[in-house]
């Protein structure tokens, strides 16, 4: 969401942020390897590429906007719900990396407020197609 108004070189970082994201729990699910494609798709990165381990210190350096910075925490926000839970280690990641960012944990509970009603509205949405 958002990810094609990413910089290339936030949308490379963006890749290995999700990767930290999909690793934290040790556990890879399928629908996880399902988001990472279709982040590279949006992003028009090699579908080839692997994804490794981003280090977070100066991260905030290459998100250096507000606003890529709310776009890369919305959506690896909802890749760690991609799953069906929200683990501890992602949970834990993820303010690691709003705190990185200047995203204050009120913020951050919000944006969280946000995925969630969003992947609410998404499964609300997959049940009427299905009739």
């Amino acid at each position: 969401m958002w990810l094609s108004s990413l910089k290339p070189d936030q949308r490379k970082a963006l890749l290995g942020l999700a990767h930290n994201v999909v690793v934290s729990d040790g556990l890879l699910d399928p629908n996880e390897e399902g988001m990472l494609d279709e982040f590279k798709r949006e992003m028009e990165l090699n579908p080839d590429i692997d994804a490794d381990y981003l280090e977070l210190r100066g991260i905030e350096h290459t998100f250096d906007t507000r606003r890529s910075r709310i776009v890369a925490l919305l959506n690896l926000l909802l890749l760690s719900y991609v799953d069906g839970a929200f683990e501890i280690e992602e949970e834990c990641l993820l303010k690691e990396v709003s705190k990185v960012f200047g995203v204050s944990d009120e913020e951050f509970l919000l944006l969280d407020n946000w995925v969630r009603r969003l992947r609410a509205l998404e499964e609300e949405a997959r049940g009427l197609l299905r009739g």
